[in-house]
């Protein structure tokens, strides 16, 4: 993998969900719980593999986001029950989507002075997915707003949505670097139009967000903690 990002460099994207601020785990205790109340129709296991599928199916009409997630966990409640799932218990999974949805945030180690230092020479750019209110309370809540020279909440992370974001801001892609925590989303479709990408892998990773198809090595740069983004990005 490469060490130094090139000098082009004048536009740095950062992802939001755990990369800029914790978000998984909080929905796979979300979940953990949910299968907890199916466990008398279906064993925990099938439960969340109900779940994701329903998700998957689901993301073209609700998108990503902690209110898709409530809106699969109902219908997934009520398919596995075969419509016998008590009111109380739908009740419960809201209060499960609300609470979700109210979560706290949690930044990432040291990444607002990471941000402060890059916006001495960057632009930078939040890149981040999902629900428009969704993410908009996150970013409020996380304090960082005016680290931002631009906010972009996509609907996805595909190669036609980074190009619609470069040609907006009129960025030209070997001029833009992205960081996030998702090969998915955050690397390769930004390859594959040519920019530049910093992978930082989060301890858990939404099936849907894990890739089989990873970077050829030398593509992108590798790092641990976001810390280390200095050193690999300031030429000091």
């Amino acid at each position: 993998m490469k060490n130094m990002i090139s000098d082009k460099i004048k536009v740095i994207a950062f992802d939001g969900d755990d990369t800029l601020w914790i978000n998984e785990p909080y929905y796979q205790e979300c979940e953990k719980i949910f299968c907890g109340l199916l466990k008398d129709y279906f064993p925990v296991p099938e439960v969340s593999a109900e779940l994701l599928k329903t998700e998957i199916q689901n993301i073209e009409l609700y998108g990503y986001g902690a209110k898709g997630f409530m809106l699969s966990m109902i219908e997934t409640a009520i398919r596995i029950s075969n419509n016998t799932i008590p009111g109380n218990v739908i009740e419960q999974i809201i209060k499960l989507g609300k609470q979700l949805i109210e979560m706290p945030i949690e930044l990432i180690d040291e990444i607002e002075p990471v941000l402060r230092k890059l916006k001495a020479s960057y632009k930078i750019i939040l890149a981040t997915k999902g629900d428009l209110l969704d993410q908009q309370r996150k970013l409020k809540k996380s304090g960082l707003t005016d680290l931002f020279d631009h906010i972009e909440i996509m609907s996805d992370k595909k190669e036609a949505d980074y190009t619609e974001l470069l040609k907006r801001l009129n960025i030209p892609p070997e001029c833009f670097l992205m960081v996030g925590n998702s090969l998915k989303s955050d690397i390769l479709p930004v390859l594959k139009i040519g920019g530049q990408a910093i992978y930082i892998p989060f301890h858990t990773t939404w099936k849907h967000e894990q890739s089989s198809n990873n970077p050829s090595e030398g593509d992108y740069i590798e790092l641990e903690k976001i810390s280390e983004i200095i050193k690999c990005i300031i030429k000091e």
